[in-house]
């Protein structure tokens, strides 16, 4: 009974810390627990700190990027307590002053960057805002241990004309194949049609080739395949005749 007079028990389980202040300060900057603390009743203070890893959901808020776009981002962070002396004897509310600066930062480095830039890089940007807020909460004894962005959403009307965009560059790429490949056609075509008029043999040769093609189909239509040479030995003597009946 007298002992419990003098002091009173608390305990403290293994992901907490006790930080007790007696008369005022905190014994050799150091927090108590796990397990039973002592205390001392009318003298000792206290405050419990929970050092487990805390995730914070940066409300999405509407940003302007360095190249004057609206975008709005939803980002997620993640800490804990390094020093439960220090988060509660060096800022009022550890927590709120990481929440409240993880929206600031998150907010300078969209405006930042172009959104060409935001969309290709979303771990860059992860990356920084972790630096810059793991910095900033170290003397607080907060760390940042990660960043994640979750969602960047554009406004309607550019998803629109992003999405036209697209489709417009895609048609341009399909005509250029499309043009691509009928020159390299005509070219081939031209290279056949100057090795064929070289050897009038090979030009008999293709004749043949396609009056086979044609008989080949069911039709009634007849072919005569007639030699040039005939057709233009003709010419020369029926034209004399033809201009004189003129």
């Amino acid at each position: 009974m007298p002992f419990s007079l003098f002091f009173c028990i608390k305990i403290v389980t293994e992901y907490r810390r006790m930080v007790v202040y007696r008369l005022g300060r905190v014994p050799n900057r150091r927090p108590k627990g796990p397990g039973v603390v002592f205390l001392l009743p009318c003298i000792d203070d206290y405050r419990i700190v929970d050092l487990r890893t805390m995730s914070y959901d940066v409300p999405s808020q509407e940003m302007l990027t360095r190249d004057s776009v609206t975008v709005s981002v939803d980002a997620a962070v993640y800490y804990r307590t390094h020093d439960p002396v220090a988060s509660i004897s060096a800022i009022t509310d550890a927590h709120y002053s990481t929440k409240q600066l993880a929206q600031t930062t998150l907010r300078n480095l969209v405006g930042t960057r172009t959104l060409t830039e935001m969309m290709a890089d979303r771990e860059g940007i992860a990356i920084q805002a972790k630096f810059i807020l793991d910095t900033a909460t170290h003397l607080w004894g907060i760390t940042v241990e990660r960043v994640e962005i979750k969602d960047i959403r554009l406004p309607t009307e550019l998803c629109r004309s992003m999405a036209a965009e697209a489709e417009a560059v895609r048609e341009s790429d399909a005509k250029y194949v499309c043009a691509q490949g009928e020159l390299n056609a005509s070219m081939a075509l031209k290279a056949a049609a100057d090795e064929l008029s070289e050897s009038e043999g090979a030009v008999q040769l293709r004749v043949l080739q396609s009056l086979t093609k044609i008989s080949a189909v069911d039709n009634h239509t007849v072919i005569l395949p007639i030699p040039v040479d005939l057709i233009r030995a003709v010419m020369k003597k029926v034209r004399p005749h033809f201009f004189a009946n003129k």
